[in-house]
């Protein structure tokens, strides 16, 4: 209950500072929307059987208009998001006895975690049309983030994330799009703290967005 209370107070916070860009001279984004991501770490590219993990992710999203090349049109997608997490060591052989306290650890990291990642994230999309109202898109995106709880795979604190998504943006109205694609994620800290193994999960999404006036 908490954690939903969280999250509706951290995207109320966003959406407010998007919608007064106008009132406060700050750059206007073309768009604004909201995106839903589900992903896994098992799944058919890669199964990694020392543990178990999954993310559901709510993106709020700010598109700017970055140019044109050969039809293709490039934009930048501002994504302050939350995630929830939750992951279990599956294997505690992961857990060497070279690690201090590692019998302790084993007991610790075999348990299901339920964490929390808030991150900033900004995407660098290309879109090409299909059809008059389709579109697809490939975005890759990096962002710098907080967890809040430690594993045996990555240290509680600062890490960055990494995601490359490819789908299809339709127009269902005048100046309003339903988004549809698949994404794959990378969460990790590169090195600045210990451990650094990192998490990895491929997973489906939606979104919605409209244009501002």
């Amino acid at each position: 209950m908490k954690k939903k209370f969280s999250l509706f107070i951290f995207l109320i916070i966003c959406l407010s500072i998007f919608s007064q860009n106008e009132k406060k001279n700050i750059i206007k984004p073309i768009k604004i929307g909201f995106l839903y991501n589900y992903g896994i770490n098992e799944n058919f590219v890669f199964d990694d059987p020392d543990y178990t993990y999954s993310t559901n992710t709510y993106k709020l999203q700010a598109f700017y208009k970055l140019g044109s090349f050969k039809k293709i049109d490039f934009e930048l997608i501002v994504q302050p998001q939350i995630q929830f997490l939750k992951h279990q060591l599956i294997n505690e052989q992961f857990v060497t006895p070279e690690d201090e306290n590692y019998l302790e650890k084993r007991a610790e990291f075999t348990q299901v975690k339920n964490m929390s990642l808030l991150a900033i994230e900004f995407g660098f999309a290309a879109k090409r049309k299909i059809s008059k109202k389709l579109d697809i898109q490939g975005t890759i995106s990096l962002g710098f983030s907080y967890i809040d709880t430690r594993s045996e795979r990555l240290a509680k604190g600062f890490t960055f994330i990494e995601n490359f998504s490819v789908g299809f943006s339709y127009k269902i109205l005048k100046y309003n799009y339903l988004y549809i694609g698949t994404n794959f994620g990378h969460v990790s800290n590169l090195d600045f703290q210990k451990p650094n193994d990192g998490y990895n999960n491929l997973g489906l999404e939606i979104g919605y967005s409209f244009f501002l006036n």
